[in-house]
Formats: structure tokens, sequence, C-alpha cells
């Protein structure tokens, strides 16, 4: 499966990180934040990298060149940052088949592959990551509305009143008819065309999402804080890791001192 991958964006909430660099070239935890994305890609076993850019492009391109550890990546190009639907058109012609969207200021330690799986299934026609927010928090995101069977049937762009606390976290699978819906997109009062719109589109089509609840976490990182986070949890997680591994090579090395010594 091919993964589309977001990056063309300035950061502007980022800087100054982001005066010299595109946002996706941040570093967390000592790699770029499009180096974390793409390697929790292939670790759910995306075989293609579709990267849009735009600002700075130049810094992505030459960093990664053409494929990232064995992965082959084309690059489209965004002149203009005009939404998240505006930006997904970019890449029409490259895709063919059920795809992976994912946003590039995402650090994700998440069930992703499950949403990998129900869109294999074939049942939906689309499946979403979501998490659960606190409710004076939804409004900063696109919110879902979802029925009884853990349908999405409608997206609100940051809200001024959100209908849930179900939010969208930047980790989507599609069919080729999000590309159909993205044409018929108008601007929204922000003048971009919006994912969400899109979305509604599908939805209103009879096309079926489902939403898939997180189990984990991820950090959207929009603000020099949100890196600071991000860091934090990755470094908590290395350190348990490292405990777990050093717990685990101890108790081997007993067991073969044991057997050797006969005890």
């Amino acid at each position: 499966m091919k993964a589309v991958v977001l990056a063309a964006g300035k950061g502007t909430r980022l800087r100054p990180l982001t005066d010299d660099k595109p946002k996706g070239m941040v570093e967390v935890a000592g790699k770029p934040l499009l180096t974390h994305c793409f390697e929790q890609l292939i670790e759910v076993g995306i075989d293609e990298l579709l990267v849009v850019v735009g600002y700075k492009k130049e810094n992505i391109i030459e960093h990664y060149g053409d494929e990232f550890e064995g992965i082959p990546i084309t690059y489209a190009h965004q002149r203009e940052q005009k939404g998240l639907a505006h930006a997904l058109l970019t890449v029409e012609e490259y895709i063919d088949d059920d795809f992976v969207l994912m946003l590039g200021d995402n650090i994700f330690r998440a069930n992703l592959e499950d949403v990998i799986n129900r869109q294999q299934e074939q049942r939906a026609d689309a499946a979403f990551l979501v998490e659960e927010v606190p409710y004076e928090e939804a409004s900063r995101y696109g919110v879902c509305d979802t029925n009884k069977y853990g349908e999405i049937v409608d997206v609100v762009e940051k809200p001024e009143e959100p209908p849930s606390n179900l939010v969208m976290t930047g980790f989507y699978t599609f069919s080729p008819e999000i590309f159909h819906a993205c044409h018929l997109v108008q601007p929204s009062n922000r003048g971009e065309y919006e994912i969400s719109e899109a979305i509604d589109l599908l939805i209103e089509s009879g096309r079926t999402i489902d939403a898939i609840r997180m189990d984990g976490w991820r950090i959207d990182v929009g603000y020099p804080e949100d890196r600071d986070e991000a860091e934090r949890r990755l470094q908590e997680e290395a350190e348990e890791e490292s405990e777990t591994g050093e717990g685990s090579e101890t108790d081997e090395e007993s067991e073969k001192a044991s057997t050797e010594t006969g005890d």
C-alpha cells in the first residue's frame, strides 16, 4: 500500500524552529519529524512513499533523496498551501488503489495497523484513527460524529460547539474516490480546501467511513512546546525499553550460568 505524507506547510507556529527549514525537518529526539513518520509507516507495511512538499522543499528532497530505507519516494509539489484537500490532489496521478494519508507533523505510538487492516477488509470505503479529547479542546481539531456502529456520519472542522469529543488524528486510509470529492470542495471561510468537506461529500454519497479509536498516544507538533513534550515521551519510552532489555538479558545470562554450573 502507498502512503501520502503531507509536508508542504511553513510551520509558522513553530518559529523560530522553522525559520530556515520546513516543518517536517524540525528535529524531535535527534530525528526530523518526517523520519519519525517514515519509520512508523514502514513498520505497518507501506511499500511506497508519496511526499507532498512546498515550503523550502529542497531541504526535504536533498535530505531523503529518492528512497528511505529501501522504500521509494516520489515528491509532489504543492505550490500554494491551500488546505489538505488541495494538497491531496497533487498526488492524484500516482494513486490507483487504497492508500494511507498521514500528516507529516505527527508522532504516533499507536495502533496504526488497525486502521490499515480495516481498510483492507473492504467493509469500509475509508477508515480514520480518532482520539477522545476533553470537550474544551475539541474545537481545535476536525471533530467526528459517529453512529452506533462506529461509522463517521459527519466531520466538522474546528467547530465552536463540537458535536462530540472525538477528533481526527492525522492518520487516514482512503480509496481513490476521495479525489473526486476533493475536486468538488469549495474554499472555506479560511480560504482553504478542507479535507473535512471532502469527507462529508464522501459520506453524503453513501460511502462508509469507520472510526478506529486510538490505542496509544500521538502528538501533533504544532508549537515548540509540543516538540518538547514529544521528546519527553520518546525519552521515557526509550528508558522503559532499555530497562526491559537489560532485565531480559540478565535473566538469560542467569539461566545460562545456572545451566553451566548445574544449579
